[in-house]
This record gives structure tokens, C-alpha cells and sequence, in this order.
């Protein structure tokens, strides 16, 4: 029964028409934020709430991402790798929103004083560090880079997205230490080191073998 559940979702996930409903369903938050910026949703300081709620969808996504091998793993379900770029690319894209949301908002486009912020603030510094690093994930995601790179080194530089998780957190963190408010920094913290730390064992378990 097992076998046949995996094997019918396998072909559902196969479709033509899975990787445009993934696009679509990644582009929801958008459109839910847009949609509450036309009418006037967001709150007392709407623009607040759009800086954080793309840095918070910046994460989730991320959630999603590092999601995708241990679930393929542990379901047997290797279509889904298929979703993996296309997730990765929304990750930056919603962490460029994030980013342009704040120099924008905040800041309103004065270069200089973006520049002091960032070397003033540690949290800002350490989120600035996590877009330069996806950023150089994201150019390198396509096939062309792939065979440039030649695999080994490509999937080594692409591990930096390990890093990029852990400066996300510690962004998120210390954005919260000023409202002394840790609580959905721990629930990141705790989704994201149990997905790096499957990694950890899954590699110890291969070399045991």
C-alpha cells in the first residue's frame, strides 16, 4: 500500500503541471501582502510589516529548501529534487524583496546612510552577509554554471547554504533582542538545526557503511 501511495504520488509530482502550481503556490505570500497593502491590511505601520513579512517568508522558504532532501530521503520520493532550484530562487527572490522593502522604506534610497546602517547594526550586517552569500548561490543555480564549475566544486559552493541558514537565525535573532522577543526565533532555530543536523547524521551514517 505503502509502495502504491509512493508510486501514484511520484506521477502526480511528475506532471507538467506540478512545477507551475509550486510556482504559484510560492507566489501566494506576495500576492496576500500586496493584496493587503491595496487595502489597506498591514496595519497601523504597514511598512513595517512588509519588511518583516518578506524576511519571514525569506525563512520560511529557506524551511522549505533545506525540507526538500530529507523528505525525498526518508519518503523515497525523488521527484521532488525537480522543486529544489525553483525553491532556492525564491528564497533570494524574497530576500531581494526584503532588502530592496527596507532601502526603501526605511532608508528611502540614500545610499549612504544604507551603508552606515549596515556596519552599524550587527543584525542588519549579518542579514546583508546572508543575501551576498544567496546571491552567489543564485547565479550559479543554472545548468551553465553546474557544468563550469564542474559538479564536485558547484555542489561545495552550494553548501554554503548551510551558512546562509545560520546567519538568517542569527539575523532574525538579534532583530528580536531588542523587544526581548525569542520565541519564533526558536521555533527557526529549532526547524532549521534539526534539518542541518539530519545532514550531519545521514553523512556520519554513510561513511559508517
Amino acid at each position: 500500500m505503502v509502495a502504491f501511495d509512493r508510486a501514484w504520488l511520484s506521477g502526480k509530482l511528475s506532471g507538467t503541471w506540478a512545477k507551475p502550481v509550486v510556482f504559484l503556490l510560492a507566489l501566494l505570500p506576495l500576492a496576500w501582502l500586496v493584496w493587503g497593502i491595496a487595502v489597506n491590511r498591514l496595519g497601523a505601520n504597514p511598512a513595517e510589516t512588509l519588511i518583516r513579512s518578506l524576511g519571514d517568508w525569506t525563512l520560511r522558504m529557506l524551511c522549505v529548501v533545506l525540507a526538500v532532501t530529507p523528505v525525498r530521503t526518508m519518503l523515497g520520493l525523488a521527484v521532488l529534487a525537480r522543486f529544489r532550484r525553483m525553491l532556492g530562487l525564491f528564497v533570494y527572490f524574497y530576500a531581494a524583496l526584503h532588502l530592496l522593502a527596507y532601502g526603501w522604506f526605511d532608508m528611502g534610497w540614500e545610499l549612504g546612510d544604507i551603508v552606515k546602517d549596515i556596519s552599524k547594526r550587527p543584525f542588519i550586517l549579518v542579514g546583508f552577509a546572508a543575501f551576498v552569500l544567496l546571491t552567489l548561490l543564485a547565479a550559479t543555480s543554472f545548468n551553465r554554471a553546474v557544468r563550469a564549475l564542474g559538479g564536485k566544486r558547484w555542489q561545495a559552493l552550494h553548501r554554503w547554504v548551510y551558512a546562509v541558514a545560520l546567519l538568517a537565525v542569527l539575523h532574525f535573532f538579534w532583530m528580536r533582542a531588542a523587544k526581548n522577543n525569542f520565541a519564533e526565533v526558536g521555533v527557526y532555530a529549532v526547524i532549521l538545526g534539526s534539518l542541518l543536523g539530519w545532514r550531519v547524521v545521514e553523512k556520519i551514517r554513510r561513511k559508517s557503511r
